[in-house]
């Protein structure tokens, strides 16, 4: 591993490639806040994905593509006078350094739970009203249900059990069921919507984060079913052609790959 003043070296070498990119690429001079904004969303689901097929060789890459974003939006901020690296740095730090008051303070934690209700109270004292302030508006819905329990559990508002939970889910499941029958379009979707808010809770419980998991089986599907994809090509079919029995033949040979 590189030793410190290495990866200060390097930072800093960052920072000249980005000076000089921004005073002579055509395209690095036009960019702003709100055209690097969509890229940056990009690059967060790329690093997403390395990090959940464990290519650490292309982690590297996308957590440098990603460092490139963060710094070329404090270059865009410094031009204005708003900001600038060092204070995007020192800033993070202050709230580190205030909101870790068990490590540079005298308040002492007996876990990994009372450090995060610790930080939720923290953040009320900092001014803001609600504990789910802090959840992006813009997140997709199952990571946004995954952090809206993390924070209202933050401050004491949960369940005592995960049996709890799954009692709760299975008593939305009834609900969504009995909604089906009737055939009512915006209330099944209500009753669908509580019945993923809960197994998302359940999942907390369990410590599987429902974003990954489902995202991971996106990923197998799709790789059984380009399997099957292939096997059709090999004998000069169209999945159009084929039966159901026909594609299940494959598809229980992808799964056992």
């Amino acid at each position: 591993m590189n030793s410190r003043a290495n990866q200060l070296k390097a930072f800093d070498r960052l920072l000249t490639i980005i000076d000089e990119l921004r005073e002579q690429c055509p395209w690095d001079k036009k960019q702003t806040m709100e055209s690097l904004r969509h890229l940056t969303i990009e690059e967060t689901y790329e690093l997403g994905d390395a990090i959940l097929d464990n290519d650490l060789e292309e982690i590297k890459k996308e957590v440098g593509d990603l460092m490139l974003h963060l710094v070329f939006y404090a270059k865009i901020g410094s031009e204005t006078n708003a900001f600038d690296i060092a204070d995007v740095c020192n800033s993070i730090c202050e709230k580190l350094i205030h909101r870790h008051p068990h490590i540079y303070g005298d308040v002492k934690v007996k876990d990994e739970e009372e450090v995060k209700r610790n930080w939720e109270k923290l953040k009320l004292k900092e001014g803001k009203t609600s504990v789910l302030e802090g959840v992006p508006k813009s997140l997709p819905a199952l990571v946004k249900a995954s952090r809206i329990q993390d924070k209202v559990a933050g401050v004491g508002f949960d369940w005592d059990a995960p049996e709890q939970v799954w009692e709760k889910v299975e008593e939305e499941l009834k609900e969504f069921k009995a909604e089906v029958e009737h055939n009512d379009a915006n209330k099944m979707e209500d009753e669908f919507g509580d019945v993923l808010f809960s197994l998302v809770n359940y999942a907390r419980f369990k410590n599987i984060n429902p974003e990954n998991a489902l995202e991971r089986t996106n990923k197998k599907f799709s790789k059984r079913f380009k399997y099957i994809e292939a096997k059709a090509k090999e004998l000069n079919k169209d999945l159009k052609d084929m039966t159901l029995a026909e594609m299940d033949v494959f598809w229980e040979e992808a799964k056992k790959i």
